[in-house]
């Protein structure tokens, strides 16, 4: 079966490091959900197998400013974990940012149309802290709402610092402060993202269930960013400190 036009464009863009003129992009009656169907077509041509999911447009200000209404989800593909056997390679993306975030990784399966934060909470194993590489395949970061999911919600690498249990910690008032080259980027706490990250994961699920899909036991969710995106040049290196959770670094070559 060939793919959408946009998808095979957006799989070229990744291929080759070559980002799309977004004036050249037909976006006519592009939905968001043809858009999630693009995306499919992108991650199973990319591979198809993930490593984690990733969500974006979490930020009500984002919302706003994007004219949404809800956030979008995409997927972190085999291979794109940062560790020290796979560093981030700044030549290896187009025009990479990195974002700090929370992760979920989930002790039971979540599913279904009533989906609460409170259940999300339940269903978790752990917590970590995350920083997440995006790199829009669109030049300039310029896009609409259904063309960033389309584009696999900019997903490009991750990292994650150690896991600590959930249990005890409030998510809506733990201080995140984010720094590069060790200066002081940014600053925030848990409620910037939908006030509180587990009702992201609990949008998640049910987003899923309206696509018949579902989250699976040992799945990892970073839940969005909790400040702003910063560019990544070779040299730098990015730290996380979120309270309760702990801190991780990311160097870029």
């Amino acid at each position: 079966m060939s793919l959408h036009p946009l998808a095979e464009r957006l799989v070229a863009a990744i291929e080759t490091c070559t980002p799309l003129d977004p004036a050249t992009v037909a976006a006519e009656g592009l939905t968001a959900d043809l858009a999630y169907d693009v995306q499919d077509e992108v991650v199973a041509a990319m591979g198809g197998r993930v490593e984690a999911a990733k969500l974006g447009l979490t930020s009500r200000a984002k919302q706003e400013q994007m004219e949404v209404k809800e956030p979008s989800y995409g997927w972190l593909l085999t291979g794109s974990r940062i560790t020290a056997e796979n560093p981030l390679v700044v030549a290896d993306q187009i025009q990479p940012r990195a974002e700090p975030e929370i992760a979920f990784l989930l002790a039971e399966e979540l599913e279904g149309p009533e989906v609460s934060p409170e259940s999300a909470l339940a269903a978790t194993a752990a917590l970590m802290p995350a920083i997440d590489i995006l790199d829009s395949r669109y030049a300039g970061y310029s896009f609409t709402s259904p063309l960033v999911i389309a584009d696999n919600a900019s997903a490009a690498r991750f990292s994650l610092g150690p896991p600590v249990p959930a249990n005890g910690i409030d998510l809506r008032t733990v201080g995140c402060v984010f720094s590069r080259n060790g200066e002081l980027l940014a600053t925030a706490a848990g409620a910037a993202v939908l006030d509180h990250p587990a009702h992201a994961v609990a949008w998640f699920v049910r987003k899923l269930w309206q696509r018949g899909r579902r989250l699976e036991a040992g799945t990892v969710v970073l839940t969005g960013a909790l400040t702003a995106a910063f560019p990544v040049v070779a040299g730098d290196e990015f730290t996380v400190e979120i309270d309760r959770i702990g801190s991780l670094a990311v160097a870029a070559s």
